[in-house]
């Protein structure tokens, strides 16, 4: 698939600043779509040796309709990755699912009307979770499986911003799904659905408050923070390998069409990452807490795939606990 020039919706967060870096290491040319001037600024300016392959555009809204028109001009491929990300709410409906549906039908409608071939959607597990089905027996969730959700549970006043959370990830990916098959564009579409995302930051966040959700409660725990913090899903993956994942589903021509559910084959929980930190920072013993947390591993979620159609190993939990941890204990000390 001949791709030159990629647009990255999300490019100033904490997932999308990674796919930028992958395509521009691939020496792709990367326009980065932002709701902030100061953070595409850092961004850019952050990469003295990609000044004539990345810009940026500044998109206040991103559920407007014709507001990536502009954007997406001389684009070959999409990789869409914002998306609302909020517990704070009084209403489940104005506030989450429909700001989802609407982002994806915006890019979706300007892409079609461009020279546009392939869009990839980050969409989520929470989009694949059934959390009625329970183990034993054993199974595995793949990327056949659909959270049964309905939207009438999603908007319910009763539901908490967690499950309508969830539920604006699958039918904000529904939403994608049916406009192919309605509107029949020249661009075909792969969804990645992660886990729980951690992993060292290369977006623009200067203290350790700021950190995205899955990595405040890493740090959480390295700060000292008890109880542990619930471990919702025992899957995840490192920021790193989801990246690629975008990436290789961007430049494979043979995956078009598909849905993936990118995640590591070792299981966790928070006390795994507290006893990492415990084993592999002086600093940590003492002040991490040393409560004991079942590892769940009674269902899992197929990752093999991921490492078969888009060839991407993961990184050892380990691994990512460690350069997560270390990053953000400099950044503490740094905003002294």
């Amino acid at each position: 698939m001949d791709i030159s020039y990629v647009l990255v919706t999300g490019a100033t967060g904490f997932i999308g600043a990674q796919i930028v870096d992958k395509l521009l290491a691939r020496g792709l040319k990367v326009r980065g779509a932002t709701r902030s001037p100061s953070k595409a600024q850092s961004m850019f300016s952050a990469r003295p040796n990609y000044t004539s392959k990345l810009d940026f555009v500044i998109i206040r809204d991103f559920e407007q309709t014709g507001v990536f028109d502009d954007a997406v001009q001389g684009i070959d491929a999409v990789i869409h990755v914002a998306s609302p990300l909020t517990y704070d709410t009084t209403d489940n409906e104005n506030e989450l699912i429909i700001p989802a549906l609407n982002g994806v039908r915006s890019i979706l409608t300007a892409a079609s009307k461009a020279s546009v071939k392939r869009i990839v959607i980050t969409s989520s597990f929470a989009a694949v979770l059934d959390l009625s089905r329970k183990s034993p027996p054993f199974f595995t969730y793949t990327s056949a499986d659909w959270n049964p959700l309905t939207y009438s549970e999603a908007i319910a006043p009763c539901t908490s911003a967690v499950v309508a959370y969830r539920g604006s990830k699958k039918f904000a990916e529904l939403e994608a799904w049916n406009y192919l098959q309605t509107h029949k564009p020249q661009f075909d579409l792969v969804t990645i659905c992660p886990p729980m995302t951690f992993g060292p930051i290369v977006h623009p966040v200067s203290r350790v408050e700021d950190l995205n959700e899955s990595n405040v409660q890493l740090w959480k725990i390295a700060a000292g923070e008890k109880p542990l913090p619930v471990t919702r899903v025992p899957f995840w993956i490192d920021v790193r390998d989801l990246a690629e994942a975008h990436v290789e589903a961007l430049v494979r021509p043979e995956v078009g069409n598909k849905r993936f559910t990118p995640a590591s084959p070792e299981h966790f929980s928070y006390e795994m990452a507290a006893k990492v930190m415990l084993e592999e920072f002086d600093w940590a013993r003492g002040r991490v807490s040393e409560e004991e947390q079942e590892v769940d591993v009674s269902y899992g979620l197929d990752g093999l795939t991921v490492t078969k159609e888009l060839g991407v190993k993961y990184r050892s939990f380990r691994e990512t606990v460690v350069d997560l941890v270390s990053q953000a204990r400099e950044m503490e000390k740094n905003s002294r």
